[in-house]
Formats: structure tokens, C-alpha cells, sequence
């Protein structure tokens, strides 16, 4: 029975640790971008860009709180290109920051939608999500509603 909770704890652990989201301070960032923005072209959504980094509390927070939501997350599969953006005193990724509208201002992690054609439609400051010492979850659902393609552009809806 010891031997079943040492593999049960060790195969949970190994889970968190892999499903933890990491910011590639080495990357660049505005290539990144570009990448997720031809695949929201040819997959009819919009890229849903998350900038923070591997030292920000709140990014770490609130990629645990979305993973944790299966609401959350069928919106982001069905709606969004996912893509982490690194900012961080290795590396702020200034081109990446100019592209999106310098959301830093705003704190991190700050949360940019683009459209399949590379217009920056919304920056989301992401403290007006938040709930308590976490996040609301109709807050983010609600957000995440009123960017998708299909929300900005209603006329696609009919045309189907």
C-alpha cells in the first residue's frame, strides 16, 4: 500500500511540475506572435496573448486557476491561439511590446487579443478579473466571451 501512495505522490508531482506554464525568457517574442497569428488566420480564431513571466505570483495564479476550470479552458481551445510572452529584466521583448501596444503599463500578467489579420484588438488589465486573492470566474468567462471572432464580428454567426 506504502508502494501505490509513493508512485500515486510522485505521479502527481511530476503532473504539477509539467503542467506548469513556463515563459521562455529567450524567445522572440514578436516571431512567436507572428506564428500565432498566421494559425489564428487558418483556424478562424483570434490569439490570445499572455505576458508575464516566470517570477510573476499572479500569472502563476492565474494559469493554475484556468487549467483547473474546464469552462475556462474549452473557450480557450475552441476560441483562442494560446501563446505566452515573456517580459522580464533578462529580457523585455521590446519589439513584442511595441507590436501589442506596450501592455506592460497595465501589470502583469496583462492579457492581449489579436486578430487573425495581427490587429491588436483589446489589451485586458488583468486585476479587473480578479475576485478576493484570486480570480472571478464569470469575470474571465466574460472577457474571454466578448473577444472571440465570433463576438467581435456577428455577422460571421449568420453567415454560417
Amino acid at each position: 500500500m506504502r508502494k501505490i501512495v509513493f508512485i500515486l505522490t510522485i505521479l502527481f508531482l511530476l503532473q504539477c511540475a509539467y503542467s506548469e506554464e513556463t515563459y521562455d525568457s529567450s524567445a522572440d517574442a514578436l516571431v512567436d506572435i507572428k506564428s500565432a497569428i498566421a494559425l489564428a488566420k487558418e483556424t478562424d480564431k483570434h490569439v490570445f496573448v499572455k505576458v508575464g513571466g516566470n517570477w510573476c505570483g499572479w500569472c502563476k495564479l492565474y494559469a493554475k486557476f484556468t487549467k483547473a476550470d474546464e469552462d475556462i479552458m474549452r473557450v480557450m481551445k475552441d476560441e483562442y491561439v494560446f501563446i505566452l510572452v515573456n517580459w522580464s529584466t533578462e529580457n523585455k521583448n521590446p519589439d513584442a511590446m511595441s507590436y501589442l501596444g506596450n501592455p506592460q503599463r497595465f501589470g502583469f500578467p496583462v492579457f492581449v487579443i489579436i486578430d487573425g489579420d495581427g490587429n491588436v484588438l483589446h489589451i485586458q488589465d488583468s486585476a479587473l478579473l480578479e475576485e478576493g486573492k484570486g480570480y472571478s470566474k464569470n469575470h474571465v468567462m466574460r472577457f474571454l466571451s466578448v473577444w472571440t471572432a465570433d463576438a467581435v464580428d456577428p455577422s460571421r454567426v449568420s453567415a454560417e
